[in-house]
């Protein structure tokens, strides 16, 4: 039997320099996992891992740093090469790096819109470069911090940069349902996790107030424990599972989404 108390375990953390991401990495390596900080350039994912070092007691032996900014998706391919060779057995991705969209429509140099490739495109690829290092021992598993706006949200499948008529509020919609859709692929054991309205870069697109980042990222971490169990694609609103958006359980969106996202990171095959 595989090891799975928390001090075995490996996990992966996207966006871990501030916010949510920041509180579930420190929460993680409070628990005894080793974590893997990801920020968008080196120097902000180094001084990320001091901070926790320095305030907040974390072992430096548990912590490893790595840069990708998810604007160049070379950058994350790059990233993905790392962790497998230096980490080829991971339990936990946790996908949480995040935008808010721009009042202006912004293409990457990939040809994206900005939302769509960091919030959703650099994670499906990542997500898809680490399969052979994700676990499939029980309590394996990838999570998605998605978000409740999901539901407002319809994939635009013939313009899905949304170069026809953008919205900052529908094109970030978009990119979370992706992210929610995708939790679903089969190829992996995912789920995804609306954390709650936090404090945070993003809450403008949300409300006036909100709570903690430590405590959204409690919901996320919670999803990280081997002890608890969850079914593929399942949805998370905080701690409650409920149901998704109805597109994201349905295979024809799953297989459409998958086939949309290999073709705008230029995989094949």
């Amino acid at each position: 039997m595989p090891d799975s108390t928390p001090s075995s375990r490996t996990v992966l953390v996207t966006g871990a320099t501030s916010g949510i991401g920041y509180e579930t990495a420190r929460q993680l390596a409070e628990r005894g996992a080793t974590v893997l900080l990801h920020g968008r350039t080196a120097e902000e994912a180094r001084a990320a891992a001091d901070r926790l070092i320095a305030t907040a007691g974390v072992d430096a032996g548990r912590l490893r740093t790595y840069a990708a900014d998810f604007t160049h998706l070379d950058e994350v391919e790059s990233m993905a090469s790392r962790v497998v060779a230096e980490h080829p057995h991971l339990d936990v991705l946790v996908n949480n790096a995040g935008i808010a969209a721009p009042e202006r429509h912004t293409v990457t140099a990939d040809g994206n819109e900005i939302a769509l490739q960091v919030n959703f495109l650099s994670h499906y690829l990542l997500t898809c470069l680490l399969e052979s290092a994700l676990t499939t021992d029980p309590g394996g598993r990838v999570v998605n911090v998605s978000s409740s706006l999901h539901r407002t949200a319809n994939i635009q499948w013939n313009d899905p940069n949304r170069a026809r008529r953008y919205s900052r509020l529908a094109a970030y919609a978009q990119s979370q349902l992706a992210l929610t859709v995708f939790a679903a692929d089969p190829r992996v054991t995912a789920v995804s996790v609306h954390p709650g309205i936090c404090d945070t870069a993003l809450l403008p697109l949300y409300a006036h107030e909100g709570v903690t980042p430590a405590e959204g990222a409690a919901n996320v971490v919670r999803l990280c424990d081997p002890a608890v169990e969850i079914v593929n694609g399942a949805y998370y609103d905080r701690a409650e599972h409920v149901e998704p958006a109805s597109a994201a359980s349905e295979d024809r969106t799953i297989k459409r989404l998958n086939k949309l996202a290999d073709l705008l990171v230029g995989r094949t095959g």
